[in-house]
């Protein structure tokens, strides 16, 4: 466009163009004089027709289709204008205006606008070139229009060379915010930005992610679908396909094109909702061929023609569906609609364009409402010139008072006064009935500045030259037979919501969900999707959500995982459920059957100690060792019993630490008491002197437990300080947290285990060396017995609780300290109880002292017999044994002196009677 400017230096409107006008004045559609001149460009016409002749010159053409939505707002811009010079805002100067028919055409537009860039009160009509415009004074002042985006971009461009103020009250392409591009250029609309996120925030809000675009192949057709597109992909919405229909009615592929997006549209049958950003006469054919191919749909209408009544009224309309669409906010227009009642009293001369509608309104006044209206649309100017008073006029009030759209003509009053109001600021110290008393840029900068009072609001232009106001929803209804374009909620742009003014609005809104267009049915919560091969991300199969996941919404792209430490998830859940934590409750049977035995041992070990105590004086409990050392062992066998407790119920720090300590402790103490019995008994009946010399030497009772069960008490507190137990969560099952106690270390509990099993073996060896001891007093052999039932049971414990997990855990290891303790306590005290309470004549001292005696008799003899007899079989040479008894006194002494050859001699010694029962005596006080 700036190329035009520059290959044209010196442009001169010409006065002799072919049939569509004579002069230059010819070409101005309505005008008024004034001090101050603002231009104006509507695209009353909405195609400019092109000559068939070949070759084709340059003229600019007579146009056809009259709008009557931008016929009134050429009236609105009139309305303005004529209100603010009978009002007090300009003082003293009056505006004046010129405006032009674009016809819709870019070509045409710029035509008009060159006319405004030529120089004030010049004979011609000329565009100066100049390298400074600043002292330029053109032939307007500022300019409102044009009507669509894409005719605005290019006559801003033209404007921008003298920084001309532009305020269109129409043109939303979101382009025309940058100030670069475009920097003498206002609106008094939103931006298509706000338009297409509002679009996109209905679609989400209804349900629909499949959805049809058709839109004008022009610069705001494009540039609304590039923004759409943006909008729709930040909001997961998908567009199945996108039709662009040629942006003039001339273009020999319109009709095909149509036909095609019809096609289209019937074949998507999973689209249901219908995106259209065209001019209103492209949605009229649309919309009629749509209605013979019966498609019914959800159409959602851009601002440029979503309060088109003349789209409302065709035929048979509501066969399409519904028609949901966002119009500019309107105001107060009870001011506006007295002027056009007033209107058949305005002069027509200097308003071709009323003059043309009066022409109009004889041609067709034959005609219904919906029939008067297509032939109004489908005249040319030049078979109004043909027919030019042939009929009479017949003026109809109400036919532009129905086509009013209230929006364009809210936004067109608007624009006149936020330039007025930049006028008013330039005239405060100015002369402005000289229309050199300002520039044009220097009005540019006060229009950066204007505030307009709006109903009772303040409005102004913000930093890219847009005024930010809300749009109305529209929803087309159906009322008495015919449709009415009704405002059912109002869309927030700086808060991007909808607002109801009542419920039963806000009814009609929601029931627009009950529709479906979406390419793939929705995933419910606890689905997922999964993305086909379509390029779409709308397309997709619906997948349960795997174990541990779960999705609560919609339609998600990916689910949720559960926090796997504390909370797990079923295949396809919708929520994370609370794992069960698990622990040997004592409300557990197998913890009630395990509490009750331990609870019997405790009942046990008392009635052992009240039995023992009740039999004091008798050799079986003072064989025992004696009450205090029964005590202590049934002591230590209570604390086992006892310490069963710990491991049951929560564990607790305090639990975890105390349970293997007390067993350990109790159970070192146990065995050593035992151990200490074993050595009495051993030394007590053992007649070999390397033995008993041995035996002396250990048996240190109470060192001897103090040190056993002190170094146990050492690597209990080693464990506890420095690798102490704790309480741990195991998570090993899926859906459960088991609590229980980590030991911590297990070398130290290996080795807290191994000192008792140490300890036993030492024990075991000892009592086994005395299992032949005397029959009803031999507790050698019960001890012996008791170690092998604590060794098997250990021994079956270490593979079981290393492949045992889960609350139970802690059982297996009562289960051992049971049976272990069970055992030892059995065999050291049950075999004594039973001869105390059934055998009471053997718990005598006369028949103790006769056994013992018996026992003691049988192995001095044997041990005295053996030696001689094991001494002489280890000779390889014959001993002969020489008679030593000289006198005998000798052999009443008992001194026998027995010799081997090589060997040194033996002297053996025959026992008296008195003798032996002293040595029995002694034994058994040892005992």
């Amino acid at each position: 466009m700036a190329l035009v400017i520059f290959l044209i230096p010196c442009f001169v409107i010409s006065t002799d163009i072919a049939f569509s006008c004579q002069n230059a004045d010819d070409f101005v559609g309505a005008s008024s004089p004034g001090d101050i001149i603002i231009g104006g460009l509507f695209a009353v016409h909405s195609e400019m027709l092109h000559p068939e002749e070949d070759p084709i010159k340059p003229v600019i053409q007579n146009c056809a289709g009259f709008e009557i939505q931008v016929f009134l707002q050429t009236l609105a811009m009139i309305h303005a204008i004529e209100t603010i010079n009978n009002s007090t805002l300009l003082s003293g100067v009056t505006l004046g205006y010129e405006i032009y028919d674009t016809c819709a055409e870019v070509t045409k537009a710029m035509a008009s606008a060159l006319r405004f860039l030529s120089k004030f009160n010049s004979s011609e009509d000329a565009v100066e070139f100049k390298c400074n415009y600043s002292d330029y004074i053109p032939r307007v002042k500022a300019v409102t229009g044009a009507s669509y985006s894409e005719v605005s971009m290019a006559v801003s461009r033209l404007l921008a060379l003298q920084l001309i103020p532009q305020v269109s009250p129409a043109s939303s392409a979101e382009i025309l915010s940058d100030k670069i591009r475009f920097p003498s250029f206002f609106r008094t609309i939103p931006s298509d930005f706000h338009q297409t996120r509002a679009m996109t925030r209905l679609i989400c809000e209804s349900g629909w992610n499949w959805i049809g675009v058709i839109a004008t192949d022009d610069d705001n057709g494009r540039f609304a679908l590039e923004s759409f597109g943006v909008q729709a992909m930040a909001n997961n919405v998908c567009i199945a396909f996108k039709e662009m229909l040629p942006a003039y009615l001339s273009d020999s592929t319109f009709h095909t094109k149509v036909d095609h997006a019809i096609e289209k549209i019937v074949k998507e049958t999973r689209v249901n909702v219908i995106v259209v950003f065209m001019r209103q006469f492209h949605v009229l054919k649309l919309f009629k061929k749509a209605i013979e191919m019966n498609v019914k749909k959800i159409w959602i209408a851009s601002d440029n023609w979503s309060a088109a009544v003349k789209i409302s009224t065709i035929p048979n309309i509501r066969q399409l569906g519904t028609v949901v669409g966002f119009g500019f906010k309107s105001g107060d227009l009870s001011s506006f609609q007295e002027f056009l009642r007033n209107l058949p009293e305005k002069p027509t001369e200097n308003n071709k364009f009323l003059h043309e509608y009066i022409m109009l309104l004889s041609v067709c006044a034959h005609l219904e409402y919906h029939d008067f209206q297509t032939c109004i649309a489908n005249q040319s100017q030049d078979d109004l010139l043909e027919n030019d008073g042939s009929k009479p006029q017949i003026w109809r009030d109400e036919f532009l008072n129905a086509n009013i759209e209230p929006g364009f003509i809210h936004s067109t009053i608007l624009a006149v006064y936020a330039i007025a109001h930049a006028i008013k600021g330039q005239c405060k110290d100015r002369d402005c009935k000289d229309p050199s008393a300002f520039t044009p840029w220097e009005l540019l900068e006060e229009l950066k500045k204007v505030t307009v009072i709006d109903d009772d609001k303040e409005v102004k232009f913000d930093s890219n030259g847009d005024m930010s106001t809300s749009y109305d929803v529209l929803l087309w209804k159906e009322v008495d037979g015919h449709m009415e374009i009704t405002t059912m909620a109002e869309y927030d742009a700086e808060k991007g919501g909808f607002i109801f003014e009542d419920e039963e609005k806000k009814k009609d809104f929601l029931a627009l969900k009950k529709v479906q267009s979406t390419c793939s049915q929705h995933c419910r919560p606890g689905q997922v999707k999964k993305v086909t091969e379509s390029p779409h991300t709308c397309c997709y199969e619906c997948i349960y959500c795997p174990e541990n996941h779960y999705s609560n919404q919609t339609d998600m792209d990916y689910c949720y995982r559960c926090n796997n430490k504390t909370y797990w998830a079923p295949i396809n859940s919708t929520t994370c459920y609370r794992k069960t934590i698990y622990f040997l409750a004592w409300t557990d049977w197998f913890a009630i059957f395990l509490l009750l035995l331990s609870a019997f041992g405790v009942v046990l070990v008392l009635s052992i100690c009240v039995i023992f105590t009740k039999n004091l004086d008798t050799p079986v409990v003072k064989a025992s060792g004696g009450l205090t050392v029964c005590y202590i062992i049934l002591f230590s066998h209570f604390l086992i019993f006892l310490s069963t407790v710990f491991f049951i119920d929560v564990p607790t720090e305090f639990k975890c630490k105390t349970r293997q300590a007390l067993f350990g402790i109790s159970f070192t103490l146990c065995i050593s008491c035992i151990l200490i019995k074993s050595l009495k008994i051993l030394l007590a009946f053992s007649f070999d002197p390397k033995l008993q010399n041995f035996l002396k030497c250990m048996y240190k009772p109470i060192p001897t437990v103090v040190t056993c069960t002190g170094i146990q008490v050492i690597i209990c507190t080693f464990w506890l300080i420095f690798r102490t137990p704790f309480v741990n969560q195991n998570f090993s099952i899926p859906r459960a947290i088991i609590l229980e106690c980590n030991e911590g270390s297990i070398v130290a509990f290996g080795i807290m285990l191994g000192y008792i099993a140490a300890l036993a073996f030492i024990c075991f060896i000892f009592a086994f060396k005395g299992r032949k001891l005397p029959e009803n007093y031999n507790e050698a052999k019960f001890i012996t017995f008791g170690m092998l039932i604590y060794f098997i049971a250990w021994i079956v414990f270490i593979p079981v609780y290393a492949t045992t997990f889960g609350k139970y855990l802690p059982a297996v290891e009562i289960i051992v300290v049971l049976i272990s303790n069970y055992g030892i306590l059995c065999c050291t005290f049950l075999p004594k109880c039973y001869i105390i309470i059934y055998k009471q004549e053997t718990n005598t001292k006369s028949a103790f002292l006769k056994m013992v005696y018996t026992y003691s008799s049988k192995s001095a003899g044997s041990v005295a017999v053996s030696q001689v007899s094991l001494d002489s079989k280890s000779s390889s040479l014959r001993a002969t044994v020489t008679d030593s008894c000289k006198t005998e006194n000798d052999s009443v002494n008992g001194n026998c002196h027995f010799q081997v050859p090589g060997q040194p001699l033996i002297k053996g010694e025959v026992l008296p009677k008195s003798a032996a029962r002293a040595m029995i005596r002694k034994r058994v006080s040892s005992i």
